[in-house]
């Protein structure tokens, strides 16, 4: 293994930053790759087809041009749709983000647990494999607020959160049949995290949040166990124009990237 292979991580913006972070945290010596496809932002929208097309191919691209030892898609509605087409494609390891419908149901202490996420994501078969495998005995309610992507967008470049915006969005979740009883949810995009102050305003103290950073950090430790690391500032590339690019350079460099670039 070439030490200064990367860990490829992918998402549609900057979602995908939780669970750089995460990483970060458990190995913090292991050279990073992230790339945001903001030139296909969101994924949401767009058709199982469309996104299943897109992600492979940058997969693909990003592998042959820069080799790195593992690839991970930092996407709920990517991975839902794309994860098994990719491990066809990629010679390497490849890590999904799926919804973290398991850790939430063991949470719940009243049986009824949400779930935010874009629209591709609640609407794939995927999802009700995992609450039938492991969310039985409780009540699974979902939405889907795609608005909350380009809301933590915003927020990750500094622009003021729109807290109408995500009230309305837990209002329609909560609004649902048992919603009153709702204490714990899922924030089934990684975007999601970066407005968990807003949310967890709106939902009140008494609901928790579960998503998937820290398990899929975990995973891509254990899937590198064992092999060098060269030691590096995290790089970050991009898809799309280098206007839309520079507005993102400040949370980056806080973050220890080095200076951006387009891919």
């Amino acid at each position: 293994m070439n030490p200064a292979a990367p860990i490829l991580i992918l998402d549609s913006g900057v979602g995908g930053l939780t669970i750089h972070d995460a990483l970060r945290a458990v190995l913090p010596e292991a050279p990073v790759l992230y790339a945001a496809d903001f030139a296909g932002l969101p994924y949401g929208d767009k058709s199982e087809a469309e996104i299943a097309a897109r992600v492979c191919g940058l997969l693909g691209r990003m592998s042959e041009r820069f080799q790195p030892r593992l690839a991970c898609i930092a996407c709920n509605t990517a991975s839902t749709i794309a994860l098994s087409m990719v491990r066809d494609v990629l010679a390497i390891p490849v890590v999904g983000t799926v919804p973290a419908i398991k850790p939430a149901a063991a949470a719940s202490r009243s049986g009824v647990v949400g779930l935010l996420g874009t629209a591709a994501t609640i609407r794939q078969p995927y999802v009700d494999r995992l609450h039938a495998e492991h969310g039985r005995g409780t009540l699974l309610l979902r939405h889907a607020a795609p608005e909350l992507v380009l809301a933590a967008e915003a927020s990750l470049r500094g622009e003021a959160v729109p807290q109408d915006t995500v009230a309305a969005a837990v209002a329609r979740l909560r609004a649902q049949p048992g919603g009153a009883h709702m204490d714990t949810v899922v924030l089934a995009c990684t975007h999601f995290p970066l407005l968990s102050g807003a949310l967890q305003a709106a939902l009140g103290p008494e609901v928790r949040f579960v998503d998937g950073a820290a398990g899929i950090a975990r995973r891509i430790a254990d899937l590198t166990r064992g092999q060098p690391f060269a030691a590096a500032p995290p790089r970050f590339v991009a898809t799309g124009d280098a206007a839309t690019l520079a507005r993102y350079a400040p949370a980056l460099s806080a973050r220890g990237f080095a200076p951006p670039a387009l891919f």
